[in-house]
C-alpha cells in the first residue's frame, strides 16, 4: 500500500500545476516551453542543413550535369564518395590536415599568450572607468568586416607596406620580404589577428569574476605575486582558458578566407580551402560534403574534452 501511495503522490506532483512565487499556479510545462523557439531554430538551421550535407555525402551525382543529387532515404545511401574522400584524406590530403592542425595550434597558442596578458591587465590593473574604455576598444574590431580587416593586413604586408619599410629602415632585412608569397607565418599571424578578440573577451570575463580576497589570501600565506599567479589565478582561470581555446580554435579549422587573402599558395592550403575548392568545382560537391563531415568528427574531440572538463569542474564545486 505504501508503494502505491508513493507512486500516486509522484504522479500527482508531475501532473498538478506548480505554484509560482507570486501565488499563481503554473502548469509544469510552462517554463520548459520557453525552450521551444530555440529548439525550432536548431531544427531549421542546424539539424536540417546537417542532414542535407549527409544526404549529399551519401548520395549520387548526375552523370550529365555533374551536380549532386541528395538521397534522403538512408536505405538508399551509397558510400562511394565517402570511401574516395577518406582515401584522399589519408593520402594526398594528409599534409593539408597536418598543416591545418599545426597552424591552429600555433595560432591558438599565440592568441592565448597575448590575449591572457591583455585580459589580465584589463581585469586586474585598471580602474572601472578605464576598463569600460578598454573593453570598447577590444570590441571595436567586431564593428569592421573581416574582409576590411584582412585588406588592411594586406596593405601592411605588401612589399611597399609599412612593415617592410620599418624593417628595411632599421636594417633588420636588406630588402623587402614577400610576406604575401605563400608564407606560413603570414597565415598564422593572420589567424591570430582575426580571432584574438574572441580570445580576450571570455578570458576577461573569467578573470574579472575571481574574488580579490582569494588572491589576497594567497599573498598573506607568503606567496609572491608570481607564485600567487601560477598557484591561484591561473588554476582558477582554467575554465576561461578552455572556453577561449574552443571559441578560437574551432572556427580556425574551417577558416579558408584568411589563407586565400594572405597567401593563396598551395603550400599553405588548409582544410577549409579544400572544402571551398570542392564546393566550387563541378562534380566535387559530394566530396566537399564528406570533407565537412570529416572536419565535424575531428572537432568533436576538443568539444568533448571541454564539456568533460567543465562537468568535472562543476562537480568539484
Amino acid at each position: 500500500m505504501s508503494t502505491r501511495r508513493a507512486e500516486r503522490q509522484r504522479i500527482r506532483r508531475l501532473t498538478e500545476p506548480e505554484a509560482a512565487p507570486g501565488g499563481v499556479n503554473l502548469p509544469r510545462w510552462f517554463w520548459p516551453s520557453f525552450t521551444l523557439p530555440g529548439i525550432v531554430w536548431l531544427l531549421l538551421f542546424f539539424v536540417l542543413p546537417l542532414y542535407t550535407v549527409i544526404a549529399i555525402a551519401f548520395g549520387t551525382v548526375d552523370p550529365v550535369l555533374r551536380t549532386p543529387i541528395p538521397v534522403w532515404q538512408p536505405w538508399w545511401w551509397t558510400t562511394s564518395h565517402m570511401t574516395e574522400a577518406l582515401d584522399k584524406a589519408f593520402g594526398i590530403f594528409s599534409p593539408v590536415y597536418v598543416r591545418t592542425f599545426l597552424y591552429v595550434v600555433v595560432a591558438s597558442a599565440i592568441s592565448l599568450v597575448l590575449g591572457y596578458a591583455v585580459a589580465y591587465f584589463v581585469a586586474r590593473h585598471t580602474s572601472r572607468r578605464k576598463r569600460a574604455l578598454l573593453l570598447i576598444l577590444l570590441i571595436s574590431p567586431f564593428w569592421i568586416s573581416y574582409l576590411m580587416r584582412m585588406l588592411a593586413w594586406i596593405n601592411l604586408l605588401q612589399p611597399e607596406g609599412y612593415v617592410n619599410e620599418i624593417l628595411t629602415f632599421l636594417h633588420i632585412t636588406p630588402e623587402p620580404i614577400g610576406w604575401l608569397e605563400g608564407r606560413s607565418i603570414t597565415v598564422i599571424l593572420g589567424l591570430v589577428y582575426g580571432y584574438i578578440p574572441y580570445m580576450i573577451l571570455p578570458l576577461y570575463a573569467f578573470l574579472d569574476r575571481i574574488d580579490q580576497n582569494v588572491l589576497e589570501a594567497g599573498r598573506d600565506l607568503g606567496g609572491s605575486p608570481v607564485s600567487t599567479f601560477f598557484r591561484v589565478t591561473l588554476p582558477l582561470s582554467r575554465p576561461g582558458i578552455l572556453a577561449s581555446l574552443v571559441i578560437v580554435s574551432l572556427p580556425m579549422f574551417g577558416d579558408y578566407f584568411t589563407n586565400t587573402m594572405l597567401s593563396g599558395s598551395p603550400n599553405t592550403t588548409m582544410i577549409g580551402n579544400l572544402i571551398d575548392d570542392s564546393i566550387n568545382t563541378t562534380g566535387q560537391q559530394a566530396e566537399a560534403a564528406v570533407l565537412i563531415l570529416i572536419l565535424m568528427v575531428i572537432l568533436i574531440v576538443p568539444i568533448w574534452y571541454y564539456l568533460r572538463s567543465t562537468a568535472k569542474a562543476a562537480e568539484a564545486r
